[in-house]
């Protein structure tokens, strides 16, 4: 009997939302997969981590969940779920047990460079929108690059504090798309976090936004690991 996903499971990071997704949704509906794209609020990880439950209560089999930058700390923990067969991670954070978003950045390598961050307004962040698509999506068209800059969403400082309990990369099958000319998570910490979760590593040339950039590269590894799952 094949156990082959045919459900994927779609979650963005921080100061987006899920419509970046859309070159990879068309290319796996194409391909005949069942995908949903989780609208996770952003605001803190527990409500991301529901809003995703939610999603994966609906699906009707096995389901590959996919997670980007911010997103990744939500799917490790929302990947416990029964109906998770496997992990994609993509340019995002893979956080151990007790670990947040907030304790994975506190204390950047030598050299790497520093995400333009504004101060905390109202309880949430914002990026410089002047600095942005230098800093977030290098590759992308101008045009392109202005508009996420200009439609960001307020990522909540809630959701970067909030800790994975039990992270499902323990126990799931993982894989790991490295962006090398990411300038928001630095490609080494991204390798470390991918090693230590025994994934699967892929490495591609591209920015933090190469989920966007690169739908092609991400569509095939979420593919390896729809296959890949199962006994």
């Amino acid at each position: 009997m094949s156990t082959e996903a045919r459900n994927v499971v779609l979650v963005h990071g921080g100061f987006v939302d899920g419509s970046g997704w859309k070159g990879v949704y068309d290319r796996l509906t194409a391909d005949g997969y069942s995908v949903t794209v989780v609208q996770n609020p952003t605001l803190s990880l527990d409500g991301d981590v529901a809003a995703t439950e939610s999603i994966l209560d609906a699906q009707d089999g096995p389901t590959v969940l996919v997670g980007h930058s911010y997103g990744g700390a939500v799917i490790s923990q929302a990947g416990n779920h029964e109906n998770v067969s496997a992990l994609v991670y993509i340019a995002a954070f893979a956080p151990d047990k007790g670990e947040s978003v907030s304790t994975l950045i506190a204390d950047p390598p030598p050299g790497a460079p520093v995400p333009p961050i504004l101060p905390p307004r109202d309880g949430f962040l914002f990026l410089d929108r002047e600095q942005f698509a230098a800093a977030f999506a290098a590759d992308l068209p101008a045009d392109e690059a202005r508009f996420l800059a200009d439609s960001q969403v307020p990522w909540g400082v809630a959701a970067l504090e909030g800790t994975v309990s039990r992270p499902a990369w323990r126990a799931r099958p993982s894989f790991y798309l490295v962006a090398t000319d990411d300038r928001m998570i630095p490609p080494p910490a991204q390798r470390a976090m991918a090693e230590r979760a025994g994934a699967t590593v892929t490495e591609t040339g591209g920015s933090h936004a190469l989920y966007v950039s690169k739908p092609g590269e991400v569509t095939a590894l979420i593919q390896r690991a729809a296959a890949g799952t199962g006994a």
